[in-house]
Formats: structure tokens, C-alpha cells, sequence
């Protein structure tokens, strides 16, 4: 199906199934201008950033597609420089550009792809989607607090999907060939999208929000990072895929980096969580 419609699909069943279980809770709803913090996150943090990652990684390959995600944490450095009154440990960044250069090594059979001339346009889609990454998460941070962030997280979602299935019908581009009905959607696509409904929007996204409260935004980052060596680590115990020196050489100077943004922000007074409703 097309990517956007895949999207769509996984953002919106996940924003229903957090929306159902807060309305069981008897969570509020969002009031006044609460609605436009929602609708401005919806589409940095889903409709832009996880419709044009999964319309990018389609026109490019894999290991390309790793190495641009893990430049997300490098945007923050750069917006900060500009934006933030609070310097970020020099530590901290040594480790964040060591950590990418991990990551390029453990897909540096991938790294000739960026001059390849097709893969130019998945090359601009995946970089403008690990840049509105970089905004969506600075505005969530500065905006946690106005109320339960949880349930504002599953009403993104919602309307990121209802928006971007429309965007895939309403538009002329190439996919909306292919869209496919939901009656003609195979079993194994189905089962593809309920698990990354369940583990890459229900659980991650919580899991990474409850980070951007506890700890610094440029260190709860650095998952991008620990992504890659996961994938690995899978590919080896699943699909018995080698390790090689490459890959243990870049997996060791990327959790080198991870240390290091660690320990440079454990040397820092703990963040001041903010305020916000129960979950």
C-alpha cells in the first residue's frame, strides 16, 4: 500500500486505542487553544515526520535510511545553538557527533548512496522528516505541561491519520494508484501494521514522551542511536545475519557516544519535571 496510507492507518488506530482508553479513565478533553498545540504537534510529530520517513525510506535504501534518522539528534544541537539560553555540554556534544559517526560506520556500505541521483528525492523527504523530528520534539517539550500529555499524544495521532489517508485520496501523486481499500489489505500487512501499532506508536512514543519529561531533550534524543544496534543485534539473533568488524567496530564508538551525552548531562541539576494531569 502506499506509505502514506500505512501511516495513516498505524497513526490512527494507535491514536484511537489511546483516546478509548483515557475516555475510560475519564480523562478531560482539551479546551480552547489547547485544540491548536494538538493540531500543530499532529502534524509536526506524525503527519509530517512519520508520513515523509515512511514516503523516504521507499525511494531509498535501508542503511541510507538509518543514517539520516540518526541526524535528528544533531538538529537539536544546531536549533539550540540559536534557540536555547542553556548551553549544552560540550561533552555532550563530541558525543552526539560520535555517535553518528558510529552509525555511519556500521552502514558504511550505505554511505556512496548519497550521491546516487536516485535516491535524491527519498534523500530530501527522510532529512525534512528528521528536521520537523527535531521541531516537533522541542515544541513538545515546551508544551508538556498544558495537560495530560498521554492523552494529547493519542488525539495527534487520530487526526494525523484521518489526515494523512486524506492527503493519499485527495492528491494526484503516483501512490494514490495503489491505494489500497481496506477489504483488499492481505492478512500479513494487517498483522505488519497491529505491531506497529502496539510497539512502534503505543508503547515507543509513550516511552519517549515520559524521556522528554524526565531527562535534557538532546539526551532522551540519543535512541536514535541505540535504534541501529537494536536492528542489528535482531538481525543476528532472528535472522542469523553476521556480525562484522564494521558493525562491532561502529556499534562500539556509537555506545561510546551515548556514554558520553550520558555522563555530560548526569553532571547537570536534574530536570524540573513539569506539572500535567495524570495518566
Amino acid at each position: 500500500m502506499p506509505p502514506l496510507q500505512m501511516a495513516g492507518i498505524r497513526q490512527l488506530l494507535g491514536g484511537t486505542c489511546y483516546i478509548l482508553f483515557f475516555l475510560y479513565k475519564g480523562a478531560k478533553w482539551p479546551r480552547g487553544k489547547e485544540w491548536i498545540t494538538i493540531v500543530v504537534l499532529s502534524i509536526l510529530n506524525f503527519a509530517l515526520t512519520n508520513g515523509l520517513s515512511n514516503w523516504g525510506v521507499k525511494h531509498i535504501s535501508a542503511g541510507l535510511g538509518a543514517i539520516i534518522a540518526a541526524i535528528f539528534p544533531l538538529w537539536l544541537v544546531v536549533i539550540g545553538l540559536f534557540t536555547s539560553a542553556r548551553r549544552i555540554p560540550v561533552k555532550a556534544i563530541i558525543g552526539l557527533l560520535l555517535g553518528f559517526g558510529g552509525v555511519c560506520v556500521i552502514f558504511y556500505e550505505h554511505l556512496n548512496d548519497f550521491i546516487n541521483p536516485d535516491f535524491r528525492f527519498g534523500i530530501l523527504v527522510s532529512l525534512l522528516a528528521t528536521l520537523t523530528w527535531a521541531f516537533g520534539t522541542l515544541y513538545t517539550k515546551s508544551s508538556a505541561a498544558g495537560f495530560n500529555p498521554y492523552f494529547s499524544l493519542g488525539l495527534q495521532m487520530f487526526i494525523s491519520g484521518v489526515l494523512l489517508i486524506g492527503i493519499t485520496r485527495a492528491t494526484n501523486s503516483p501512490d494514490v494508484e495503489s491505494f489500497k481499500p481496506i477489504n483488499e489489505i492481505p492478512l500479513a500487512s494487517w498483522l505488519s501494521i497491529g505491531y506497529l501499532v502496539v510497539f512502534g506508536s503505543i508503547i515507543s512514543f509513550a516511552a519517549y514522551l515520559f524521556a522528554l519529561q524526565n531527562l535534557p531533550t538532546e539526551q532522551a534524543s540519543i535512541y536514535a542511536y541505540v535504534n541501529p544496534i537494536v536492528a542489528v543485534l535482531c538481525g543476528w539473533i532472528l535472522f542469523g545475519e553476521h556480525i562484522t568488524i564494521f558493525l562491532t567496530i561502529g556499534g562500539v564508538i556509537t555506545l561510546a557516544g551515548v556514554f558520553l551525552v550520558n555522563k555530560a548531562f548526569k553532571a547537570l541539576p536534574p530536570v524540573e519535571q513539569p506539572e500535567t494531569e495524570g495518566v
